[in-house]
This record gives structure tokens, sequence and C-alpha cells, in this order.
């Protein structure tokens, strides 16, 4: 690789226990849209995106639930233009019950402008949603580090 290629990731594919109980998540929580898969018994697998883009995809292959203490996936953060994008993606989380860390809408450190919120799917995998614009008066929830670093 030459100095200089800029890199964007490309999607980013997670391994789910149940298809739909997962893609039924995603659509909702991430606003994502099917746009390709499997349904086929033992080759499960969903493509979501938005507008046409590849954005994940959901392969039913696993068992158990993330393991946060294992090496590998810390979380996988979406960012978005505001903090009503934000607000907007925490009412539809709270509506799946999922497990939300922190109380709402937090910056990522104390006085910073980015912020977001930090939860689960239903595999227990952990999420982020953002901005660069929260309100820096905001109350950062980790003192130790990053709020999306401990969590």
């Amino acid at each position: 690789m030459e100095d200089g290629i800029a890199l964007e990731t490309g999607h980013v594919g997670i391994n789910v226990t149940g298809l739909e109980r997962s893609l039924a998540f995603y659509e909702v929580a991430l606003g994502l849209e099917r746009i390709g898969g499997s349904d086929a018994d033992g080759r499960k697998y969903a493509f979501l995106g938005t507008n046409g883009r590849l954005v994940l995809t959901l392969w039913e292959q696993s068992e158990g639930r993330f393991d946060a203490a294992r090496p590998g996936l810390h979380h996988l953060s979406f960012h978005v233009a505001t903090a009503d994008d934000v607000a907007a993606a925490e009412t539809r989380v709270r509506a799946l019950g999922a497990k939300l860390y922190h109380d709402g809408v937090v910056p990522h450190a104390e006085g910073s402008a980015s912020g977001g919120i930090f939860f689960e799917d239903p595999d227990g995998t952990r999420l982020e949603i953002f901005t660069a614009h929260v309100e820096k008066a905001a109350t950062a929830t980790a003192t130790d580090g990053p709020a999306c670093g401990f969590f």
C-alpha cells in the first residue's frame, strides 16, 4: 500500500444467532433497508443499506452472545449529521427495548463537541450512533476515558 491512500470502510459483517430478529432490529434502530440476501436453510444472510449503498451484512452462523472480554470487535459506530438524528435514534432504540449504556446522549469526553448513544443489538454486539455536534455543556459519563471506550 502506498502512502497517502485514503481508506473507507466498505461495509461491516456481523454474525447473528437469528437473522429475522436481527434484521428487524437493524432496520428499525439504524433505519436500514434489506437490499439482498438469502433465507435458505444453513445459508441465511441479509445485505442492509441505505440509498442503494451496502452498509451492513448479517450472517446467521453463530451461537451464544457477543463477548466483550474476548479479542476482536470492541463496538461498531455509525455517524449521523445532527444531535436531533442521535435523539431520534435513541427513541427508536429505546422502543426496541435494547440495552443502553450511559443515560441517553453523552459526549465522547468532558467538554467534547461530539457524542452519541451506546447500546447493544439482540446478540449483545455493542453499537454507537454519534454526531460531531452535541451540546458541549453536557456531562460526560466516563471520567477515566472516552465514553465510547469504556462501556
